[in-house]
């Protein structure tokens, strides 16, 4: 169930069960203080279900696409209306069309990065005229779609930096499949 709702904790009495989305988001900082990073991917053990893969498969091509059209120097809440415009046309609804709902694109794209886990630049609600993507600006792009009532959510964040040349870079590129392979 926790997978549908957005970064639950979960419950340390759940049970693994193959087949199921999980979604991991690890956000490490060195001890006793320093820079965040920010990395989220979703998993199944075993195998997944069709309609978890659709809908990774759907987050994952929505990740891809608005990571290649980010553009150095732009208010990063444009990319969040770009990406709930995407959601949309997949048939999900979107938290720009249903600011309270508790299914489909729930919350924003992303956010800036260093030494508190979540600061400027903001996309969200929240985003104002200072929130622009600028050269040396670090930020998480983490799209996200969630169903609690089926027991299903997927989410996939990668950390991004922007460099003085105005070029985007992925600062940790890890894998972005489904399912983790489970032996007998």
């Amino acid at each position: 169930h926790d997978a549908g709702v957005p970064h639950s904790s979960g419950n340390p009495k759940d049970v693994l069960e193959l087949g199921k989305s999980i979604v991991f988001d690890i956000f490490p900082c060195e001890a006793g203080g320093g820079y965040f990073y920010d990395f989220t991917r979703t998993w199944c053990l075993g195998y997944a279900p069709d309609d978890v893969k659709k809908l990774h498969n759907q987050v994952l091509q929505v990740h891809h696409q608005i990571f290649n059209e980010l553009i150095a120097n732009q208010p990063f809440k444009k990319f969040q209306q770009r990406t709930c415009e995407l959601f949309s046309k997949m048939g999900h609804s979107t938290i720009d069309k249903q600011f309270k709902s508790t299914k489909g694109y729930i919350h924003s794209l992303g956010h800036g990065l260093g030494l508190n886990v979540h600061e400027s630049p903001f996309c969200g609600a929240s985003a104002g005229e200072r929130d622009v993507l600028t050269p040396g600006v670090v930020f998480t792009i983490e799209p996200g779609l969630y169903y609690p009532a089926k027991n299903i959510g997927v989410r996939i964040e990668d950390t991004v930096y922007l460099n003085t040349q105005g070029k985007f870079k992925i600062l940790a590129e890890y894998s972005y499949d489904l399912v983790i392979p489970v032996r007998n």
